[in-house]
């Protein structure tokens, strides 16, 4: 685990196995690693936002799991970024099949329920007639 964050950290290190691959592919790669970071930012931008500007919820501290969840999520998907990025760019190098992810499944469920559970708050908040 250790070799491979200090992979992160260490560009020569990342270039001395396998070849030099054409060009577009660690752009592309390197494009798609800063749009996870985007992702990332995304979501931390969105805990803060329910922290700061969600009015209080009809559940106990809703508001504040709802922040925290979107906080710790969006670190999740930055750190996550940075070791696809660097797993993906060693798999070109040595012309191996690129590394496979179920992260993204993940992300997409973890945003698809948290949505659903913001729907019924809010159908909650406005059958109890205070919205």
């Amino acid at each position: 685990m250790w070799q491979a964050i200090r992979r992160w950290f260490d560009p020569q290190e990342l270039r001395s196995v396998g070849t030099t691959p054409d060009y577009r592919f660690s752009l592309a790669n390197e494009r798609t690693f800063l749009a996870w970071l985007r992702t990332g930012l995304a979501l931390v931008a969105g805990g803060l936002a329910a922290a700061q500007f969600l009015p209080p919820l009809p559940l106990a501290h809703l508001r504040e799991v709802i922040a925290i969840a979107l906080l710790l999520l969006g670190g999740a998907v930055a750190v996550r970024a940075i070791d696809h990025w660097a797993r993906t760019e060693r798999a070109i190098r040595l012309g191996e099949e690129l590394p496979a992810s179920r992260f993204p499944a993940v992300l997409a469920l973890a945003v698809g329920i948290g949505a659903l559970l913001l729907v019924a708050a809010v159908l909650v908040r406005a059958i109890g007639g205070d919205g």
